[in-house]
């Protein structure tokens, strides 16, 4: 926990869809849960199309239960999904909702809607960023080749102001053992192990944890893995 490590935001953007989430399978369901009617005509460079069409025949509060159903199957029950779908016109579930480990899917959720319906939900945006990690004991930090969500955060923290939001939300959780929350608050993540002691680790998640990265550059900080983790190595 001693070590000192040395982090630099490559770059960072905000991005308004996640990657490969809605694809032309789940086109096709959802064209179903509207009940489209057949769909074997529909090529699939029209699916998407045929798909926002469709949702948009609906009002927007029943085409966001619909949805909700959809991606989150029994997660939600009837009594929650007929009051978000309300919520949802106003409110940016996720990052409101309280289940942090929904949020990825309130984004998805709330991207298509606002996509379909031309800006009548909430505006979804998410950041993707690269920061390059070096050390000359990087190799103590890495599982599989790969830097956990929490190590990841502990470090990030570091470089963002004391008053940004993962300082104040997780004041424990970033000083001591355990950091469940970790893996939902980063949607996705890829480390590539470089030949200098570096790792370049590519991340996906809410605008709402990160925005104040996109203000910073470089610098030093010391991180850990959660305690049940690193026993595990």
């Amino acid at each position: 926990m001693n070590t000192i490590y040395k982090a630099e935001i490559l770059n960072f953007e905000a991005i308004l869809e996640l990657p490969n989430y809605w694809d032309k399978q789940k086109y096709k369901d959802l064209l179903g849960v509207m009940e489209y009617g057949d769909i074997s005509e529909i090529t699939d460079a029209d699916l998407k199309d045929m798909c926002y069409m469709s949702i948009a025949d609906n009002e927007p509060e029943e085409a966001a239960k619909l949805i909700l159903g959809y991606v989150f199957n029994d997660r939600l029950n009837s009594g929650q999904i007929d009051n978000l779908s309300n919520e949802m016109r106003e409110e940016k579930m996720w990052e409101e909702y309280a289940e942090i480990g929904f949020h990825e899917d309130f984004f998805n959720t709330g991207q298509i809607l606002y996509d379909a319906f031309n800006g009548k939900f909430p505006h979804p945006e998410a950041v993707k960023f690269e920061v390059k990690i070096t050390s000359n004991k990087l190799d103590d930090l890495l599982i599989d080749n790969q830097i956990s969500e929490a190590a990841l955060i502990r470090l990030l923290a570091q470089g963002m102001p004391e008053h940004t939001l993962i300082n104040r939300l997780f004041t424990e959780q970033l000083s001591s053992g355990s950091f469940v929350e970790a893996e939902n608050i980063i949607w996705q993540m890829n480390t590539e192990i470089q030949e200098d002691n570096t790792a370049l680790v590519t991340v996906i998640s809410s605008k709402y944890f990160f925005q104040d990265l996109k203000y910073v550059d470089a610098f030093e900080g010391k991180t850990h893995n959660d305690e049940e983790v690193e026993e595990e190595i």
